[in-house]
């Protein structure tokens, strides 16, 4: 089973390679048959290597910069979750999108499902 430090490790990665614009490190997180569920119930389920490369590609390109919003936290079980700020362009605006992801992982250290959760009571226009 991956440890609590792993798995706080791979978030912050996570939001290393947004900041980084680094693409590839940030798929290289996930396990070839992930799925992600961005923004959750929002109708929008990405799932396989090919389908979350084509997402992260457009997503860490899109975003300005994310910004801890507090710790990243483990749990007693494989998922770890962590909350942040999403600062981007929408529409020729400035928002500021207040996120919490939350990751589970299989025992090779890869993240298997993420589900993102934000509404649009979320979205700040800056």
């Amino acid at each position: 089973m991956i440890t609590q430090t792993a798995m706080k490790a791979a978030l912050q990665k996570y939001l290393d390679g947004f900041n980084n614009k680094d693409h590839e490190a940030v798929i290289s997180l996930f396990a070839d048959d992930a799925r992600i569920d961005d923004p959750v119930g929002g109708g929008q389920i990405i799932e396989g290597r090919d389908a979350i490369t084509s997402f992260y590609e457009k997503s860490v390109a899109s975003v300005d910069k994310l910004e801890l919003a507090a710790p990243i936290r483990g749990s007693h079980g494989n998922s770890a979750a962590i909350a942040f700020m999403i600062n981007v362009e929408m529409e020729g605006k400035k928002v500021c999108i207040h996120c919490i992801d939350v990751m589970t992982f299989n025992d090779a250290g890869k993240i298997i499902d993420m589900k993102a959760y934000w509404g649009p009571e979320d979205v700040q226009f800056l």
